[in-house]
């Protein structure tokens, strides 16, 4: 490889660091019960804060969350409370700080299109796999069709 045309060795650092984490974030984020709450969220930012030889007293807890940044915070979130459902065919998103389970469809439509709006059928079926059934508005003239999405209200947000 042309050494020109190769990402800078801090460019590369800083992909892997990305890659790190979100892997930790996939491996790890189950561990943190209960599941789908801010706390497992907290639980999550606090062992990697320790992990990483953070002391845990809050001024360092809070060093270690400014240190993470805001965009690189955000990203992480998003895939703590996010999964894909592959055999199902579907995405998630239940972020309890949005009060909205949202769910798509990976795959385009046959013709092409956009993905369509999942089926509530099959939405119930994931929201029970992943064990959200619990924590979400069942009655499902509560939950609406959104550009492809289907919303579904957490319970306390309700």
């Amino acid at each position: 490889m042309d050494r020109s045309t190769s990402p800078p060795a801090d460019t590369l650092v800083a992909n892997l660091l990305e890659f790190a984490l979100a892997e930790l974030v996939r491996q790890h984020r189950a561990s943190f019960l209960p599941l789908w709450t801010r706390d497992s969220w907290a639980k999550l930012l606090i062992w990697l804060a320790l992990t990483s030889g953070c002391p845990g007293d809050t001024p360092a807890l809070e060093a270690f969350a400014t240190a993470l940044g805001p965009d690189r915070s955000s990203r992480l979130r998003r895939l703590f409370f996010s999964r894909e459902l592959e055999d199902e065919g579907l995405r998630l998103l239940a972020d309890p700080a949005e009060g909205l389970v949202l769910l798509r469809e990976i795959d385009p439509a046959p013709d092409g299109d956009a993905p369509g709006t999942p089926s509530p059928e099959r939405v119930a079926v994931a929201l029970d796999r992943v064990g959200l059934s619990d924590q979400v508005v069942l009655d499902r003239q509560r939950w609406q069709q959104r550009d492809g999405l289907l919303t579904v209200p957490f319970q306390r947000c309700s």
